[in-house]
């Protein structure tokens, strides 16, 4: 079973003052400023990292060669 309100039913005057309690706590919230938080920046996953070196290029360039071969004999055979 429900409770059927009409819009013209006037508020408690504990409804009133929840209401009244709630929309100063949301003026409160809104003044607060909020920090911006760069989740890259703050975090601490970046501590002791560093760049990739220059022989990443190398690195690259044998795993094509290894990939290129492999195909090769595979469809040499």
């Amino acid at each position: 079973m429900g409770l059927y309100v009409r819009k013209d039913d006037q508020r408690s005057k504990l409804q009133e003052r929840i209401a009244a309690e709630l929309q100063e706590k949301a003026k409160k919230n809104t003044d607060i400023e909020p920090t911006t938080i760069d989740g890259v920046d703050d975090s601490g996953y970046m501590d002791n990292t560093k760049s990739s070196s220059g022989l990443l290029g190398v690195w690259l360039a044998l795993l094509v060669v290894g990939i290129g071969v492999i195909l090769w004999l595979i469809v040499r055979s």
